[in-house]
């Protein structure tokens, strides 16, 4: 595994261009920090011949922009798939290692195989094939930031979805973050299937009021 860290923009898409290992993947996750829900993974193929103006860091663009991006990316991309692990795995494996499941299953599921994979981070889980983690790639790196728009969506909207089911918990707020509302809610409502239970304020609360 390599890990490239203080690209300057010209190296990351020189990285990113370079043809001798065929189609680049880029692979993003989101939701590593929320007490509840999946984490969620993107892997994308962008197509050089078609390319997409204004992609970032989702983290860096307005919900107006990721949303305007998200059709573009899907339409434009050669391929494009989602990764998941769920809060039981996120129990047995931790978080660190059910993100890199994450991250296989999405490029796993691409309709095209990638020559080579390039992930937003520091580590990288084996892909069968050339993969590179890129330190703040979702800046830096393309395809890295049209997977963190896609998968960015992707999540947020499931977190919506959780709302409708349970409003009293806000998650279309603070997207199941360990925000102060979400305390309260924890705190009042308890823990749902959803969440997490290794996680501190969830295992706590499961501690104090169940005996687990």
């Amino acid at each position: 595994m390599a890990v490239y860290k203080n690209l300057t923009a010209e190296a990351a898409a020189a990285l990113e261009a370079e043809t001798q290992f065929g189609l680049v993947a880029g692979v993003d996750e989101v939701g590593r920090g929320p007490l509840v829900g999946d984490v969620v993974t993107a892997a994308v193929i962008l197509d050089p011949a078609n390319p997409i103006a204004g992609l970032n860091d989702s983290k860096k663009l307005s919900e107006k922009k990721r949303e305007a991006l998200y059709p573009e990316i899907m339409a434009k991309a050669l391929a494009v798939s989602i990764g998941r692990a769920s809060p039981w795995e996120i129990d047995e494996l931790n978080i660190l290692h059910a993100t890199m499941l994450a991250m296989q299953r999405a490029v796993a599921g691409l309709a095209i195989k990638p020559g080579r994979v390039l992930v937003d981070g520091n580590r990288t889980p084996d892909f069968g094939v050339q993969a590179d983690a890129v330190v703040k790639g979702d800046g830096l790196i393309a395809a890295i930031s049209a997977a963190s728009v896609v998968a960015k969506i992707t999540r947020d909207r499931e977190m919506a979805e959780l709302d409708a089911k349970h409003p009293q918990f806000g998650f279309a707020a603070h997207k199941g973050y360990p925000t102060k509302a979400h305390f309260e809610a924890l705190d009042t409502h308890g823990v749902l299937p959803e969440h997490r239970r290794s996680f501190r304020p969830v295992r706590e609360w499961l501690e104090a009021n169940c005996g687990e």
